[in-house]
């Protein structure tokens, strides 16, 4: 798993994903809600195999974050 491949998966959860990158505060993100968190995890669940909790994506600010996060559970 790269940070690259992690960002272009979570990027393709959202309408304007070609603005998203590894710095991106993705809880500004005019998409971001509840809903969008859910199919975050799923994703990571789907595409790495790893399951990560709700608080996990509450702690992380960034998609980089949220990477770390998920790349320490591996």
């Amino acid at each position: 798993m790269t940070i690259d491949q992690f960002v272009e998966n979570f990027a393709d959860l959202f309408d304007n994903g070609g603005e998203i990158n590894a710095q991106t505060p993705f809880k500004e993100l005019s998409e971001w809600n509840s809903l969008m968190a859910l199919s975050v995890i799923a994703m990571v669940d789907e595409e790495y195999d790893v399951s990560i909790k709700g608080i996990d994506v509450q702690n992380a600010v960034t998609v980089e974050d949220l990477f770390n996060a998920v790349k320490g559970k591996l």
